[in-house]
């Protein structure tokens, strides 16, 4: 009749053991999951970088001028807006915002206008 009360001891330490092994390993899986998706001030912040990034390729670009084209990121997604003067500075545009690294896909939204219209 003794051994009784000292199983039924081991079996509760052993409950007790098993539910604070099972809630450490619950909160450690927390914080990964949460670092892993950026906030919405990082995704702006990052679509800004990538912006100026694919803007700045343009700049530097021979034969292109910049002054009437907007970029916009989203994730990767790289939207060139305005006009330029020749159909070759379209092209030139978007070979030039492809070879941006980050840049994932490029949408050309850019219209011909000759200068001074």
């Amino acid at each position: 009749m003794k051994a009784f009360p000292a199983i039924k001891m081991i079996g509760g330490a052993l409950i007790v053991l098993a539910s604070i092994n099972a809630y450490a390993q619950a909160s450690d899986a927390a914080p990964a999951a949460a670092s892993a998706a950026p906030t919405a001030k990082q995704t702006r912040a990052a679509n800004r970088s990538l912006s100026r990034k694919v803007r700045s390729a343009l700049a530097k670009t021979k034969g292109l001028s910049v002054s009437n084209i907007t970029v916009r990121a989203r994730g990767g997604d790289v939207t060139l807006q305005g006009s330029v003067p020749q159909q070759e500075m379209v092209d030139i545009a978007t070979q030039a915002a492809q070879g941006v690294a980050g840049v994932t896909s490029v949408k050309n939204a850019l219209t011909i206008r000759a200068e001074g219209q």
